[in-house]
């Protein structure tokens, strides 16, 4: 798929679009709504969406109990939106005590083939086969409970 635009509109939608993010514009004689999952790139003045990431590998499964938490001072510390990898709490965040910031795994038996990624991190209680999943209620949380499950830890 290509696009014809000037330079600037293109930096921009690269900036955007390559954290794979939808972009909505609308003007008053038209709407411009674009989504992309991949990488881009620019040919000349078209942004080309490339074919999509090749399945990430698998380099150990293993069993593990799954819990959740939520924003809450109960369940984090004073800074309950911020991981301890000092990013923004959001979808897909997991905490463990084990594995290093930025690790991808995945939970093929609860959510098929969604990426969570390690960016916080759990009592020092909790051993390495615990993986606490982040969501946006406390009612969530509770409501996802506890659960033995198989991981797949991905290659990075």
């Amino acid at each position: 798929m290509g696009f014809n635009m000037d330079k600037a509109f293109v930096i921009s939608l690269i900036l955007i679009l390559s954290a794979g993010i939808i972009c909505q514009s609308k003007a008053e004689t038209s709407s411009l709504e674009i989504t992309i999952s991949g990488p881009l790139t620019i040919q000349g003045n078209s942004l080309i969406a490339n074919s999509p990431l090749p399945e990430p590998k698998v380099i150990k499964t293993i069993k593990v109990v799954a819990t959740a938490y939520s924003s809450t001072i109960q369940q984090t510390d004073d800074t309950p939106y911020i991981t301890a990898a000092g990013t923004f709490v959001r979808e897909g965040i997991i905490a463990n005590n084990n594995y290093p910031f930025g690790t991808k795994i995945r939970f093929p038996e609860i959510y098929g083939d969604k990426i969570f990624v390690v960016e916080d991190r759990m009592s020092w209680k909790k051993g390495p086969y615990h993986f606490d999943i982040w969501f946006p209620s406390y009612a969530e949380a509770k409501n996802f409970g506890a659960k033995t499950t198989y991981v797949e830890i991905l290659e990075s």
